[in-house]
């Protein structure tokens, strides 16, 4: 029985790791900083090299969604690194980055207004090693093109985010997760409301090899922090 158990749990980590997921090295986890959210991940990790999809219900959510890729881009260019954003409508306010920790010269600005182009813009970008992460903005993607996308990002290690603006069309992707992201009423500043930290509720659908859940986190200096934790802390200090 303990062979038959081993043996499972080896072909369980080589499945992981012909899916893009690597072991930590020496029992060493090299978490990304999402909190207890990162540990429903395989091996606790929030995983690079893959392909992540954000659906997005309404232009609210495509904002809430910018914003929490803008942050986790941070935690993934922090020691150097270039990202390349694919817009539709040049919404997103580059300078606003700055609130992220995101320099301007590490973002790529492309706009294009049809799907086809940019499918082909992401795809290409992600094969590129000298990038981190890519994001592109969406409405329609097939399960064929998710696949090209993850098999790029298998050979560059490019992290890949895809903003798709459309819930109506969703069908099975090749991506690693699917994500939806809620903007929440932050917490007043000095008795003014809206000044707060930003705040959002993270919604993970679906994950490969790891598990589903809710949670509401907060971005504060320059990492994320979980809601609930803050909450505890404010009634201490209040009591």
């Amino acid at each position: 029985m303990e062979n038959r158990q081993q043996v499972i749990g080896k072909l369980r980590q080589d499945l992981l790791h012909w899916e893009g997921y690597k072991p930590p090295v020496s029992g060493r986890y090299e978490q990304l900083g999402l909190g207890a959210l990162e540990h429903v991940f395989p091996n606790g990790v929030f995983p690079k090299n893959c392909i992540h999809e954000l659906v997005c219900a309404s232009i609210e959510q495509a904002a809430a969604s910018g914003g929490f890729v803008s942050a986790v881009l941070s935690l993934l260019i922090q020691t150097g690194g270039v990202c390349v954003w694919i817009g539709r409508a040049r919404r997103l306010y580059a300078p606003a980055l700055a609130a992220f920790g995101v320099a301007p010269h590490q973002v790529i600005f492309i706009t294009l207004h049809k799907d086809k182009d940019a499918l082909w813009v992401m795809e290409e970008a992600l094969k590129c090693t000298g990038l981190t992460a890519v994001v592109c903005e969406l409405r329609e993607m097939d399960f064929k093109q998710s696949r090209r996308f993850q098999l790029a990002v298998e050979s560059s290690r490019v992290t890949g985010f895809v903003l798709r603006n459309a819930t109506d069309k969703l069908s099975s992707t090749a991506c690693a997760a699917r994500w939806q992201i809620k903007s929440l009423p932050s917490t007043e500043l000095d008795g003014l409301p809206g000044l707060g930290f930003l705040r959002w509720q993270v919604d993970l659908l679906k994950v490969r090899n790891g598990h589903t859940g809710s949670w509401q986190l907060e971005w504060q200096d320059g990492c994320f922090v979980p809601v609930k934790e803050l909450i505890i802390n404010e009634e201490r200090q209040v009591g």
